[in-house]
């Protein structure tokens, strides 16, 4: 058919030497756009990224590939993308270019769906990819049919092409204070509310009250991908002696939400609390959101919440 674009995989050496190629300049022509960006001497450097894609590409499952879009028998464009067959499906495209002397008049588009097509045909449920902050990049995506789905575990954007295929979600206590997921939703988290991701120093801060057991985490979970999560601390209650809990850290990713998700999430960490004998579970909500923790079973007013932030600077 006259204008099809298809897919081919670069195996040989020289196309491998070629997509490598393609990537460096698409890397330096449309991603870091001055040469002193710090980001870019990591991606140019095969000690560094090549290195580690290359492990990826050469392990024998959820491996990367290496494609080129083709039309006539010309390359326009290549896509690096991933495919997690071994856990729930998912394909994250890494990388996606179309050269520029063929951009323009759906070609862009074209490519996608020629992309999303070969990845269902491996195996792929859905898709996901960083979006960044480039404006264009997004609405391409989401032109595609792509939404903004929370930020990745260093936290940076996502989006995702949701999965159509309806999988039973579980609700488990987290077990690993490590876990990269949870890193993940705390960014969606964070993001959502207009806070800045989790610094390193704060990640390490979080697992270590894990580790304690000053805080517990509940995740959602699809498969083994989590897609939601919800955290209950302890206290002493002078009115009760005894412990309480405190309600917190409720975040449901939005591509994921309307499914009951969150019934099931704070459902969990009730049934928790009673079997750890906590006398009750409090929650502190903006007042828009006291409908929705009402229906969730939030229903006994404690009055009115306020708070004195301490600065590391102020004098008492």
């Amino acid at each position: 058919m006259e204008n099809q674009i298809t897919i081919r995989e670069a195996v040989r050496p020289e196309d491998v030497a070629l997509f490598w190629e393609q990537l460096h300049t698409y890397h330096k022509r449309d991603i870091f756009t001055t040469s002193e960006d710090e980001d870019l001497e990591y991606f140019l450097n095969d000690a560094q990224y090549r290195s580690q894609i290359q492990q990826v590409h050469d392990r024998p499952q959820d491996r990367c590939y290496y494609l080129f879009f083709n039309r006539e028998g010309r390359d326009i464009g290549f896509a690096l993308p991933v495919i997690y067959t071994t856990e729930d499906g998912k394909c994250f495209i890494m990388e996606f270019c179309v050269y520029p002397e063929f951009r323009g008049s759906g070609t862009g588009t074209q490519c996608a769906k020629v992309l999303l097509n070969w990845a269902k045909a491996n195996g792929a449920q859905y898709a996901e990819l960083n979006c960044g902050s480039d404006v264009r990049r997004r609405r391409f995506w989401e032109r595609i049919g792509f939404t903004e789905n929370g930020a990745d575990q260093w936290g940076e954007p996502l989006m995702m092409l949701p999965p159509v295929e309806a999988v039973p979600i579980t609700v488990e206590v987290l077990s690993e204070p490590d876990d990269w997921q949870l890193k993940k939703l705390e960014n969606g988290f964070l993001k959502e509310i207009g806070e800045h991701p989790l610094a390193v120093g704060e990640q390490a801060q979080l697992s270590q009250a894990i580790r304690d057991g000053r805080i517990t985490f509940f995740l959602a979970k699809r498969s083994c991908r989590a897609v939601g999560m919800c955290s209950v601390v302890k206290c002493f209650s002078t009115l009760a002696c005894t412990d309480m809990g405190v309600f917190d850290d409720f975040y449901v990713e939005p591509a994921f939400r309307k499914r009951g998700i969150a019934r099931e999430l704070v459902r969990s960490a009730q049934a928790w609390s009673r079997e750890q004998g906590l006398s009750s579970l409090t929650v502190c909500c903006s007042p828009c959101d006291e409908g929705m923790y009402q229906a969730l079973g939030f229903d006994a007013p404690l009055g009115r919440t306020y708070a004195k932030i301490n600065s590391p600077a102020e004098e008492i």
